[in-house]
């Protein structure tokens, strides 16, 4: 596992999908918890960054990536946006 980086977090916040179905929370210190429609924590786990990649590792193990560009994350076919 890679090390976190030193703005580890810089994008700590809500991200969300257009149609707010997704709330996708990255939480200060590494952990991140995720609703999905009316489920609240949905999934939750940790994760941490490299440069602009995001890596996670939700609490049963299983993992994905994301990436974001230009204020917008890209992760798992999903496209989130910052909450306003």
């Amino acid at each position: 596992m890679a090390q976190p980086s030193g703005d580890q977090n810089k994008y700590v916040g809500m991200w969300v999908t257009a149609d707010g179905r997704i709330r996708h929370e990255l939480l200060p210190g590494g952990r991140y918890d995720e609703a999905r429609g009316s489920q609240k924590s949905a999934y939750q786990g940790r994760y941490w960054l490299e440069g602009d990649h995001i890596q996670y590792v939700d609490d049963t193990g299983f993992t994905a990536d994301g990436e974001f560009r230009n204020n917008v994350l890209y992760h798992a076919g999903m496209v989130l946006y910052p909450e306003r």
